[in-house]
């Protein structure tokens, strides 16, 4: 990827800036007392504010010869509309319904996504989570559930049984719900990690970690990769980058190990941190290689109804 994705934010809504503050925080902390830091929704999920600053649009203006561009939207129950493109070809082989991080915007960082998974002869579709760029409403994480499914149900029902979920951070938590509760092709985490928790806890420093007691409020301790993809069979790609500080190379293993399946791998790319694994060749060896063998794979089975996080 480029220098915008490399503004991308991590898995928990921490953006550098407010990553700085949490260290600080902590630092200060440690100096006065032992303390519990709750962590709400608020702080996890980071939707647009007024005023904030984005690079220019690119997505249009950088779409391949071989692509047509769709937009889409979806109305939700509670009026609020999802927005979104669907990137095609002619000879596609399967369609990759991706996810992006806690700073993802498609005009901004599409282009990127694009260009990476463009030489695995897919198509690829992504959505603005409601909250930032051209979607709708404010998010908490029962709705980004809810509106991940209608995102899949779209795709679905236009190549049914072709769809590879992918997740990059925070979108690793979505694509696992999605791979959970729908019949996906197969799954890709990118820079993913265990849990809310353990994402918290991985970025406090050491030198305050024996003062500060994390708590997560309800909806946060829901996210949990391992036992969202406790009963997940299909196939399964992990992609992180080996000098990843926000979530560790040690939290994918652990995703890695709860996956039940037979069909999965783990990639870790020596160089790569938290934002630019796509852009490494190795990454997109293994990535082609990955689609090619999903399609030539067993066709999905069904998810189960009703199963929660």
């Amino acid at each position: 990827m480029h220098a915008t994705r490399q503004k991308q934010d991590a898995a928990g809504g921490g953006r550098p800036a407010a990553r700085g503050r949490m260290a600080v925080l902590a630092a200060a902390l440690a100096l006065s007392a032992c303390t519990t830091m709750q962590i709400e929704e608020r702080n996890f999920i980071r939707p647009d504010r007024p005023g904030d600053e984005r690079g220019a649009a690119t997505l249009e203006r950088a779409l391949p010869a071989a692509f047509t561009l769709r937009e889409e939207s979806i109305a939700m129950a509670d009026g609020v509309n999802l927005r979104g493109v669907s990137l095609s070809r002619a000879d596609s082989a399967a369609t990759v319904l991706y996810f992006g991080g806690n700073a993802f915007h498609l005009d901004q960082h599409g282009a990127e996504v694009l260009a990476a998974l463009a030489p695995c002869r897919v198509d690829l579709t992504m959505f603005d989570y409601r909250g930032y760029g051209r979607s709708g409403g404010v998010p908490d994480v029962a709705t980004m559930k809810a509106d991940a499914l209608r995102e899949f149900d779209l795709v679905d029902a236009a190549r049914p049984g072709r769809v590879i979920v992918h997740g990059q951070s925070l979108g690793s938590f979505i694509a696992a719900y999605v791979a959970q509760q729908r019949p996906v092709r197969a799954l890709v985490l990118e820079s993913t990690t265990t849990n809310a928790l353990d994402w918290a806890n991985a970025n406090v420093p050491w030198y305050a970690r024996p003062f500060i007691t994390v708590e997560l409020s309800a909806p946060l301790r829901e996210i949990d990769n391992v036992a969202t993809l406790a009963g997940y069979n299909g196939a399964s790609l992990l992609l992180t980058g080996e000098d990843d500080r926000v979530t560790p190379l040690p939290l994918a293993r652990k995703v890695l190990a709860a996956l039940p399946g037979q069909r999965k791998r783990l990639l870790a790319l020596p160089g790569a941190g938290h934002n630019n694994v796509l852009e490494q060749p190795a990454s997109g060896a293994a990535y082609c290689d990955f689609v090619r063998d999903s399609v030539a794979g067993p066709a999905p089975a069904a998810a189960p109804v009703g199963a929660g996080l």
